[in-house]
């Protein structure tokens, strides 16, 4: 209870200069109250709280010891309790700075964990999400020739071994697909100069439409305005929603007539995918499935990669719509 101390040691100096009023240690002892004081409370207190404590002690020595207001004996107290709070008051700045370096250092190493956290978080999406849209459509497209193949076997062999030879091209291009990926992730550097590799874009669309057509899929596809080199992540970003797009529509409305619509707008580029929604029964069916989801997040996930937006649901009259607007942002530049 520095405080106390303090007035306990004031009042005896007080009671000292009413009995005796000679020179005592009790000079001393006020200066180190005052000092540990100024030592724990803010400055402002600090000076006010040794102010009054001088105040006090030459007011006694003048009044009950008779001394002059500016001699040696007077001065002399006055500058110990003074010099008593600066330092007191020193040392509590030094306190307080080391300890707001402390607080600094450790909030930064909080932060340092957390942004460390965050890229791995980031970087095992991304890498969950490439090797999710290359192996998905290649896979899809195998499961659809391999049970084409099965069903044609027996009564029609060339057919058959047609459809297993699109399983062959296929399974060739998910390996080399699979193999760019996993060689392009081995490499160190950081995702940004991994999309500066060349990836696909929608210059590669009339093929990924080739490979969907030789698997049974009704599609057709339209470009509006002037196709255009896009910014790479926004290129991939738009073949990769595309390609998932129409992965579930084979996968979940394979008699489905699906339509791939590009429109490259002036400050970006408009992604449509949408089915009629009949299923393999030749019924319709309002969606594209109830899976995992994965494609639908990876989607979302792209598309809000490049500040863009994305929606996707069934449409009335039965059948599913993807819908992206990727935007050519400052960010995305080249």
């Amino acid at each position: 209870m520095p405080r106390a101390v303090l007035a306990v040691t004031v009042a005896g100096f007080v009671v000292y200069a009413v009995i005796d009023g000679g020179r005592s240690l009790l000079n001393l002892r006020s200066a180190i109250a005052v000092y540990t004081v100024a030592s724990r409370v803010p400055r402002r207190h600090a000076w006010a709280y040794g102010g009054l404590a001088a105040l006090v002690v030459t007011v006694a020595r003048v009044v009950f010891s008779g001394s002059a207001w500016l001699t040696p004996e007077m001065l002399a107290p006055i500058a110990s309790i003074g010099m008593a709070t600066a330092v007191g008051d020193s040392l509590r700045s030094r306190r307080a700075y080391v300890a707001a370096i402390e607080e600094r250092a450790r909030r930064a190493e909080e932060t340092r964990e957390e942004e460390a956290e965050r890229r791995v978080m980031e970087e095992r999406l991304y890498i969950a999400r490439e090797l999710h849209d290359v192996l998905a459509h290649h896979i899809a497209l195998i499961n659809v020739q391999a049970q084409v193949a099965a069903h044609l076997l027996a009564t029609e062999p060339e057919q058959a071994r047609t459809a297993l030879g699109h399983v062959r091209e296929a399974g060739k291009e998910a390996l080399d697909e699979l193999r760019t990926t996993v060689g392009l992730l081995r490499r160190p550097g950081s995702r940004e100069e991994l999309l500066t590799e060349p990836a696909p874009g929608l210059d590669r669309l009339p093929e990924l439409v080739d490979s969907f057509t030789a698997a049974g899929l009704e599609l057709g596809w339209l470009i509006y305005g002037d196709p255009r080199p896009l910014p790479a992540p926004v290129d991939l970003a738009a073949f990769r929603i595309v390609q998932e797009a129409l992965t579930n529509v084979s996968k979940h409305a394979p008699r489905a007539t699906a339509t791939v619509r590009i429109d490259y707008a002036a400050d970006g580029v408009i992604v449509d995918v949408a089915d009629d929604g009949r299923s393999e029964a030749g019924g319709v069916s309002s969606g594209n499935g109830t899976g995992t989801g994965h494609g639908l997040i990876g989607m979302r996930e792209r598309a809000l990669s490049v500040d863009g937006t994305f929606l996707a649901g069934p449409v009335d009259g039965g059948g599913f719509r993807v819908h992206a607007v990727l935007p050519v942002s400052r960010k995305n530049r080249p």
